[in-house]
């Protein structure tokens, strides 16, 4: 262990910025990072405001972070695609190699998996972080560090595009206009939707969804949702594929109402609790249903769409700070600004 200078939650609203002991020992197939950006997550909020997410519980001071950019400092014995010096981004989940899930190449859901961040697993909010090389990903000269820190949550997105299995031309559907909406929006034009309605009932949010050639905004609380797909694909069909990222419980009978027969549904937003779901519509129509947990094996695939300039996300970020004013850059993530969709913070060079 070393000490380093991080960002540390004490416990719930209570954050310092103070040096820690962090994992210091670089194995044979690891590389030492420092870091550059960070982005800050709804998930780093949730823990500082609530001090937990579901059954993850801070008990003990833990480094917040998990979205991040760097540059290597120092290479493992093994390690041959990676050199010092290289700018990197990095997958902050780390399953067990020998694990089913892993064999099977669905690694994110690992029930031994250690993710940044993630009771009581420090995050990448600190100095430097040691790392495997084999979840540490080289960027392309024309891929800055900022976009390189936005990998991470637009990987959901594209997880949530080849989950749909997105064709050239589709007509696709995001209920939600969050930073994971319009991931999962931006990665579904990436793969090559024709168009993308995207609702939610704020305005502010729409506003920058509307930025995007090929993105159509609703504010469903005054446009019926059913009604533009009509106008779209014609009554009594519907999108092929409709993507749900809000998380709110009141949506999913739109969700069922948009897609198609045939079509496919795709869950990423998360409900904070069991939702009524009407099981006979879906079959009535024969949808495929498939849902989302993080990502896995898409991180290559998100650099590449955002080194080919198919996907910009640098409109989306909103604000970048100063790490030592990294207390109040999350006390202006948790206020939730709307037009906040991407906050992140630059460590000291």
């Amino acid at each position: 262990m070393t000490v380093a200078r991080s960002l540390v939650l004490e416990q719930q609203h209570v954050l310092a910025l103070r040096d820690i002991e962090v994992p210091s020992t670089l194995g044979p197939d690891d590389v030492r990072i420092r870091i550059h950006t960070v982005g800050i997550c709804g998930s780093d909020i949730h823990y500082y405001t609530h001090g937990h997410i579901g059954p993850f519980v801070v008990r003990e001071p833990m480094v917040l972070g998990h979205e991040a950019s760097g540059v290597i400092s120092d290479v493992g014995s093994n390690v041959r695609n990676l050199v010092v010096g290289d700018r990197v981004c990095m997958e902050p989940g780390i399953p067990d190699p020998n694990s089913r899930a892993a064999k099977l190449g669905l690694y994110n859901v690992d029930p031994a998996v250690r993710f940044w961040a993630t009771p009581p697993v420090h995050g990448c909010l600190t100095e430097f972080v040691v790392h495997p090389a084999a979840y540490t990903y080289k960027l392309p000269d024309n891929v800055s560090f900022a976009e390189g820190a936005m990998i991470e949550p637009f990987a959901i997105g594209v997880q949530a595009a080849v989950k749909g299995a997105i064709k050239p031309g589709d007509t696709c559907v995001v209920t939600g206009c969050g930073t994971i909406g319009l991931m999962v929006a931006l990665a579904a034009l990436g793969s090559g939707a024709g168009r993308v309605v995207i609702s939610d009932v704020v305005d502010p949010k729409l506003e920058i969804a509307a930025r995007y050639p090929g993105l159509i905004p609703v504010n469903v609380s005054r446009e019926p949702l059913r009604g533009v797909v009509d106008r779209l694909c014609g009554p009594d069909w519907g999108a092929d594929v409709v993507l749900e990222a809000s998380g709110s419980p009141r949506v999913y009978d739109d969700v069922l109402a948009c897609v198609r027969p045939g079509g496919t549904v795709v869950l990423v937003g998360m409900p904070p609790d069991k939702v009524a779901f009407d099981i006979v519509s879906a079959q009535a129509k024969e949808i495929r249903i498939e849902t989302v947990f993080r990502y896995a094996n898409v991180f290559d695939r998100a650099i590449g769409m955002i080194a080919s300039g198919r996907v910009d996300l640098k409109p989306l970020i909103a604000e970048t700070f100063a790490f030592e004013q990294s207390v109040t850059a999350f006390e202006r993530a948790a206020s939730a600004r709307p037009t906040d969709i991407k906050l992140q913070i630059a460590m000291p060079s």
